[in-house]
């Protein structure tokens, strides 16, 4: 039944202009409009609602990421751009904060403005 309609992506966010800033312009998403609740962007042909929220505090884990086919390229890009990728005490990482799973997937965690954990990632 809805595995033949489109997803929706929801992201909770206390600034609408810092998220906008952040999803447009360093990760280079595309803004359709602001309807009041919402930031909606274009990622990639998902719809993304950047949900306007009271106060919250963001979750120790990834709550969305982008599969990417060079993800070396990517996350050097995101940094020129100011994105900080998170480092894991746990996780041996490359110098651009990479980490390759045994099975060769290799994922980047980073953060957007209100703490929200994104990844990129790469799959064998």
């Amino acid at each position: 039944m809805l595995a033949d309609t489109d997803i929706i992506g929801f992201i909770p966010t206390r600034n609408f202009e810092a998220a906008r800033a952040f999803y447009e312009g360093t990760l280079g998403l595309r803004h359709v409009k602001d309807d009041g609740f919402a930031l909606v962007l274009d990622a990639h042909g998902i719809m993304l609602r950047v949900t306007k929220v009271p106060p919250f505090t963001p979750m120790p884990f990834t709550i969305l990421g982008w599969q990417v086919t060079n993800i070396e390229e990517t996350a050097a890009t995101l940094r020129q751009r100011g994105v900080t990728f998170e480092r894991y005490a746990f996780l041996e990482q490359d110098a651009l904060g990479i980490w390759s799973a045994p099975s060769g997937d290799k994922v980047a965690w980073f953060k957007d403005p209100d703490g929200n954990t994104l990844s990129l990632s790469q799959h064998v």
